[in-house]
């Protein structure tokens, strides 16, 4: 009998390697990636306490990039985090349209560190632990 196996979730990190703040994004994520690939249960011989805290969710694809997003991820990521989101998106850019433009004359004006959950749409921009955690229904379970 087949089993058609469920596709990964795929997150995607447009992460900036001089900049502490995607460091710690990238850590955290990888982290995450980490805990939620793992198998193990609890009555097998290993330490679990990272797992208890944290609510499961099923693994996920970590891509990890230095590139900037395509023209059209760029579009997609825009429609992602809405009006309000734009500007945390592209450097000094008010709306969809202007940060098109701001980012065709220079892929310097994306600010990183963004987070994408191509699967779920939605992203961050930013280090902001816990509204990633929350992104990827990761959170603590005392929350």
């Amino acid at each position: 009998m087949f089993r058609f196996h469920k596709t990964l979730d795929i997150i995607t990190l447009f992460h900036k390697a001089n900049s502490p703040a995607s460091m710690r994004v990238a850590a955290l994520l990888k982290q995450v990636s980490a805990l939620c690939s793992t198998s193990a249960t609890e009555d097998q011989a290993s330490d679990h306490s990272a797992q208890a805290e944290l609510e499961r969710r099923d693994p996920f694809e970590l891509n990890i990039t230095e590139e900037p997003p395509t023209p059209d991820q760029l579009q997609t990521i825009l429609d992602y985090v809405g009006p309000k989101g734009i500007p945390s998106i592209i450097k000094g850019a008010a709306d969809k349209k202007e940060a098109l433009k701001k980012f065709q004359e220079n892929a310097d004006n994306f600010q990183r560190p963004v987070v994408v959950d191509w699967n779920n749409g939605k992203a961050i921009a930013g280090d902001n632990k816990s509204a990633i955690l929350k992104m990827l229904n990761v959170l603590p379970k005392n929350q």
